[in-house]
C-alpha cells in the first residue's frame, strides 16, 4: 500500500523546482518575459501550498501552474486589432458581393474570409483585428475557401 507523501518546506520545494520551472517560462514566453512569471508562479504555488497534503506529485503541479501563469501571460500581451478607419473603408470593394456565400461559414473563418476577399487586408493584419496570428488568419481564411469550395454554388 502506497503512503501518503509529505509536503517538504516551501525553501526546498522551490530549491528543487525553480530550474525547470524557468526553463519552461523562458521556451514560452522568452527570457525577459519569463522573470516575471517565475515570480508569478512561485507567488501562486506559495499560497496554495498550505493547502496541499500529498507531495508525491509536486512537479506537474508547479509546472501546471507555470502553463497557467504563461497563458495568461499571452492573453494579457496579446495585440488586439483594431480595423481600420470607417472612412478608409469607403475605396474597398464592398463585400455585399461574397456575403451571400459567406453566411453559413462559422465566424472566424467568415470574418477572415472577408477581410482578406472583401477587403483585401494581409493576414497579419487579419490576425490583429481577430486576436490571433497571422498563421491563424491564413489557416481560417483557407478553411473557409475549402468549405466554400465544397458548398454548391447558386
Amino acid at each position: 500500500m502506497m503512503g501518503v507523501v509529505t509536503v517538504p518546506p516551501f525553501e526546498r520545494f522551490y530549491d528543487e523546482h525553480r530550474g525547470i520551472v524557468f526553463g519552461v517560462l523562458a521556451k514560452r514566453l522568452g527570457r525577459q518575459r519569463a522573470e516575471d512569471a517565475f515570480q508569478e508562479t512561485f507567488f501562486r504555488a506559495l499560497r496554495a501550498y498550505p493547502k496541499l497534503r500529498d507531495a508525491s506529485n509536486l512537479r506537474a503541479w508547479v509546472l501546471t501552474i507555470a502553463e497557467n501563469v504563461a497563458i495568461d501571460e499571452h492573453r494579457r500581451t496579446r495585440p488586439q486589432g483594431e480595423l481600420p478607419e470607417q472612412e478608409s473603408w469607403d475605396s474597398l470593394p464592398p463585400v455585399a458581393e461574397i456575403e451571400h456565400l459567406v453566411s453559413e461559414l462559422p465566424p472566424t473563418e467568415r470574418a477572415a474570409v472577408v477581410l482578406r476577399y472583401g477587403y483585401d487586408l494581409d493576414y497579419d493584419r487579419i490576425g490583429a483585428v481577430l486576436g490571433s496570428s497571422g498563421d491563424a488568419a491564413r489557416q481560417a481564411a483557407s478553411s473557409g475557401v475549402r468549405r466554400l469550395r465544397r458548398k454548391e454554388l447558386p
